[in-house]
C-alpha cells in the first residue's frame, strides 16, 4: 500500500472521556491531538495510525485495513499498547508523562500531559547560528537525567532529536515521542519502510539492531547537540559508514565554542558503539565538567623503575 495521508478526528469528537480539540502533528506512524478530559485540563492524545498499513478518509472513525495487512497492523497496535503500558511507570520531569492507554475505534490511544512550549527544533530554526553553550549544557544536562531513568526501566528511545525534545516555558526540556514501538514494527515487518530519522540515527538502528543498547540514544543525542550548532544534523550514519565525510564539531566550530564541548560531541557520534559513551552517567558527567582533565599518567612498571634507578646508579660512578 502506498504512503497515505489519514484524516483526522474531528474537532468536538468525544474519545471515552476526552474531548478532541484539534490536530497537533501528523506523522507517518500517528496521529496527536490536543484534547480536554472530562475535568477541562488540557492533554496530548496520540493515535496509532501508520499510514503505509491503514487508511481512514474524512467523515470516518475507523481506519479501513486491507486483509494484506491484517496482521501487520494488530502487531504494530500491540507494540504501541505494550510501550504506553511501559512508559505510564516512568515518572519523571524530563521524560513526557503517560497518564492513559486504552483500545477503541480499531486502534490504541496514549493519552500524555500536555506541555506548554515549544520544540528544540523550533528554538534552533529561530536562533540559528546563536545557540549558547550554556544552554546546550543546561538542556542536555537535565534531559539526560530524563534519559537515565528511560534506560533504568530497560527502555530505549530510539528516536532522540532536536523535534523530540520539548522545551517548556521555563526552559526545562522533555523528552518526547519514544520510537521503540516503530522500530519493533519495522523490524518484524518487511513490508514497512525502515522508520528513522536521517541524521540522528546511529549506524546500528539501520541494519544491526541486535546491538542497539544505551550508546545508540547517545549518537542521536551528540547529533541532536550538533544540530544545535549547524542548525542541521550532521552526515546520516548509513552514508557515513560508505565514506564518512563528516564535519567533525571540533573542526567545523572551533573558536565558537568550547573544546571541551566540540569533543564530547564528536565522542558521541563514533560510528563504533564502543568508541562513544557506553552510558548517559559517563555523558553527562562530561557535560558537566567545564574542562577535561587530563588522563593520569599509568604508574611504571617494576621493571622500569628498577632500571631507571640503575641508570643513574651507573651515571654517578
Amino acid at each position: 500500500m502506498p504512503s497515505q495521508a489519514n484524516s483526522p478526528l474531528p474537532s468536538g469528537f468525544q474519545l471515552e472521556q476526552y474531548r478532541i480539540e484539534q490536530q497537533l502533528s501528523l506523522g507517518g506512524f500517528s496521529i496527536v491531538y490536543l484534547a480536554m478530559d472530562a475535568d477541562g485540563t488540557p492533554v496530548a492524545i496520540k493515535e496509532y495510525l501508520p499510514n503505509s498499513l491503514a487508511l481512514r478518509k474524512e467523515g470516518e472513525i475507523e481506519p479501513q485495513i486491507t486483509e494484506e495487512h491484517q496482521a501487520a497492523f494488530r502487531y504494530g497496535m500491540k507494540c504501541f499498547f505494550e510501550e504506553g503500558r511501559a512508559l505510564a511507570k516512568l515518572m519523571h520531569p524530563n521524560v513526557v508523562r503517560v497518564l492513559n492507554f486504552f483500545r477503541a475505534n480499531n486502534t490504541v490511544y496514549m493519552v500524555m500531559q500536555f506541555e506548554r512550549g515549544r520544540t528544540l527544533q523550533d528554538f534552533i530554526q529561530r536562533n540559528r547560528g546563536e545557540v549558547k553553550e550554556r544552554l546546550i549544557r543546561g538542556v542536555f544536562t537535565r534531559l539526560l537525567n530524563g534519559l537515565r531513568e528511560v534506560h533504568a526501566h530497560k527502555l530505549l528511545h530510539l528516536d532522540i532529536k532536536p523535534s523530540n525534545i520539548y522545551l517548556r516555558n521555563d526552559g526545562t526540556p522533555v523528552l518526547l515521542d519514544f520510537g521503540a514501538a516503530r522500530q519493533t514494527l519495522a523490524a518484524d515487518t518487511p513490508m514497512l519502510k525502515p522508520m528513522y530519522t536521517p541524521g540522528f540515527a546511529p549506524p546500528e538502528q539501520f541494519n544491526d539492531r541486535e546491538h542497539l543498547g544505551p550508546w545508540s540514544d547517545i549518537y542521536s543525542t551528540g547529533a541532536a547537540m550538533y544540530a544545535c550548532l549547524a542548525g542541521h544534523a550532521p552526515q546520516r550514519s548509513d552514508e557515513r559508514i560508505k565514506k564518512d565525510t563528516i564535519e567533525w564539531a571540533t573542526k567545523r566550530f572551533a573558536g565558537q565554542y568550547s573544546a571541551h564541548l566540540l569533543e564530547t560531541i564528536d565522542w558521541c557520534l563514533q560510528l563504533n558503539p564502543l568508541d562513544r559513551p557506553q552510558s548517559v552517567y559517563a555523558l553527562q558527567k562530561a557535560l558537566l565538567t567545564r574542562a577535561r582533565v587530563a588522563a593520569p599518567e599509568p604508574p611504571a612498571r617494576l621493571i622500569d623503575i628498577v632500571g631507571n634507578r640503575l641508570r643513574a646508579l651507573i651515571g654517578k660512578s
